[in-house]
């Protein structure tokens, strides 16, 4: 696991690496969501992915040094979005109603969840319980955008939701109540996101950099895209090569890019294209606008080669990439906290926001 330049050997004999039946059967259940909600008329069941996909609630207590709650960005959507956040520890301990001395202002991740811009949300179980590792691991607030869903919601009703996110915290953001709560620091601001989520990430930076005079406060400093989705028309090595992958599979990423897209576009759109989504921000890279980005690449995972050419995209616009690569990684590993590359990843996003503070 860790940093590589070169492409990993491909993957022989099999699609997936070694795991535990409790795990195989996790991912075989996120898999059977998806195929069961999926309608012939390319709608999505949200009443049977209701009770499949039943969310969590947020949580006020302390749970490992990290509380949550909800909050509303833009109640005329409506945007609402999970916020995360490390507390202080009582000054004595045992004692509830200690005073605690008033932390420190942390940075803050704006996270987008994965699920292929028509799945899950920010209280799906493995996305309260991912955001709130990152919270614990990186010592940052993370804000969990719960952006509207295709094909009820298609391009660029994500991207402007991620945009609001951002507004949302340039203009003071969320008041985090109680003892040890600490404040958001805005000009510490990341994007971070896993798949199509990881694609959201993308284009909110795009838009910020592009403008970035338009926010008073919030500086973005860095973009974190674990195994982001992008395509196009073809089919990749990749693609071919790893049929019956876990969790990815060609026609289920079919239907979701034909969920999102506008109507009669196809695959080559600025939405799902490497090359159209980094489209136009050659000045805004050369001016340094663009973060800092890392991108997580999983050897099983089937995206790989179109997540490949995204890093060569930027590349080419003369942004700096730093790629994590892990080579018996499936494509969604860092939710399943059993996998020793999911406990990396973690320790990985910890340095990255760590570095703002420096």
């Amino acid at each position: 696991m860790g940093e590589a330049a070169a492409d990993p050997a491909p993957a022989k004999g099999r699609v997936a690496p070694p795991m535990s039946w409790r795990t195989r059967l996790s991912v075989l259940a996120a898999g059977y969501v998806t195929d069961a909600t999926r309608r012939a008329d390319g709608t999505v069941n949200r009443r049977l992915l209701g009770v499949l996909d039943m969310g969590v609630a947020a949580c006020a207590a302390q749970r490992n040094g990290v509380a949550s709650r909800d909050v509303t960005i833009d109640p005329a959507v409506p945007l609402r979005a999970r916020l995360f956040y490390p507390c202080a520890a009582p000054t004595a301990a045992g004692d509830d109603d200690a005073e605690v001395e008033r932390p420190a202002a942390v940075p803050v991740v704006v996270f987008f969840h994965g699920g292929g811009f028509a799945y899950l949300s920010a209280a799906s179980p493995a996305y309260d319980a991912a955001c709130r590792r990152i919270a614990r691991h990186a010592g940052a607030a993370v804000l969990s955008v719960d952006y509207r869903r295709s094909p009820e919601h298609r391009f660029p009703a994500a991207y402007d939701d991620g945009f609001a996110a951002l507004r949302f915290l340039d203009d003071g953001g969320p008041d985090v109540p109680g003892p040890g709560a600490p404040p958001i620091d805005a000009a510490r601001c990341f994007l971070a996101g896993d798949s199509a989520g990881g694609n959201i990430a993308h284009h909110v930076a795009r838009r910020y950099a592009l403008d970035p005079s338009a926010f008073a406060s919030l500086r973005l400093a860095g973009l974190i895209a674990i195994q982001p989705f992008f395509g196009g028309e073809e089919r990749t090595p990749a693609e071919l090569r790893l049929v019956g992958a876990p969790i990815v599979s060609v026609p289920r990423t079919d239907w979701m890019w034909r969920a999102f897209l506008p109507h009669s576009a196809d695959r080559d759109h600025e939405a799902s294209s490497p090359e159209g989504a980094t489209a136009g921000i050659d000045a805004a890279a050369a001016a340094g606008f663009f973060p800092p980005a890392t991108v997580v690449i999983g050897g099983y995972d089937p995206l790989q080669d179109w997540q490949r050419r995204y890093c060569d995209a930027l590349h080419g616009k003369g942004k700096e990439v730093r790629v994590l690569e892990y080579p018996d990684a499936i494509h969604a590993f860092y939710v399943f906290p059993e996998f020793a590359e999911s406990r990396d990843l973690m320790l990985r996003i910890k340095e990255i926001v760590a570095g703002s503070s420096k």
